[in-house]
């Protein structure tokens, strides 16, 4: 068993599909959840639906003050944090040529995907080392490893993730905290509708082109997977795909 195993998962970008999906899958598996998102309303309503395992702190990971007061806004009873779920991100705007696409737009991605992630895990992993004990998880995607056009901005924040990632499993080698990548392939998420701002057809049609998804339970039974190995156990990374992708 690990520390995490009974203990306290926080988890960003909750409210969203993938978030909710790996909330439940984490309570099932006796975990208790810290849920983190800016979307206060679906956020609290989420909680409430979940019960007494979880509980809600609105949070934009992209606001730097908010975030460093982190670890004083877990309530008492759901600390310490054995687990760190770095899971927020989003592509608005994007799918577009970068020379097309609006600069802000960029700057938001890379602001929320990459930067958000490492101030969050900054918040939070110096508890972790002085118990000598922890799991960091980090939600990066296919796109980190692989070029797809017009998706540069996205691209580079999880390429960024991977790589914070790697580096960050190496510092903390000499110690018993455990860092572990997930590289989702396409999932049937929230984040495409957001991308296109709310266009349905526009979001219909770009997972039809596909034929096949991801469904969030798919990367949340790998997220608990990673969770449940013994202590001396480290899921570096894990990719996970649809069978009609490669």
């Amino acid at each position: 068993m690990t520390e995490g195993s009974a203990g306290t998962v926080l988890l960003t970008g909750a409210a969203g599909g993938l978030g909710r999906a790996m909330a439940r899958a984490l309570l099932g598996s006796g975990r208790r959840v810290v849920l983190v998102d800016r979307d206060e309303a679906a956020l609290a309503a989420f909680a409430s639906e979940l019960g007494d395992g979880a509980c809600a702190v609105t949070l934009d990971v992209s606001d730097d003050a908010a975030v460093d007061r982190l670890p004083d806004l877990v309530p008492a009873s759901f600390r310490p944090v054995t687990v760190l779920i770095n899971n927020a991100g989003h592509d608005i705007g994007g799918r577009v040529r970068f020379d097309l696409g609006a600069a802000d737009d960029w700057a938001a991605i890379i602001r929320t995907n990459l930067l958000g992630t490492m101030r969050v895990t900054r918040a939070l992993l110096p508890a972790m080392v002085a118990r000598d004990a922890g799991h960091v998880v980090n939600v990066s995607s296919i796109n980190a490893v692989r070029i797809v056009p017009d998706m540069t901005a996205y691209s580079t924040s999880k390429a960024g993730v991977r790589m914070f990632t790697q580096t960050l499993r190496a510092e903390l080698a000499e110690t018993a905290i455990r860092v572990t990548e997930i590289l989702p392939g396409l999932t049937r998420t929230g984040i495409i509708r957001t991308r296109y701002r709310g266009d349905e057809a526009k979001t219909r049609a770009y997972f039809d082109q596909f034929r096949m998804a991801l469904e969030p339970e798919d990367v949340a039974r790998s997220v608990v997977f990673a969770l449940d190995q013994p202590p001396h156990v480290q899921i570096a990374e894990m990719m996970i795909l649809p069978v009609n992708r490669s």
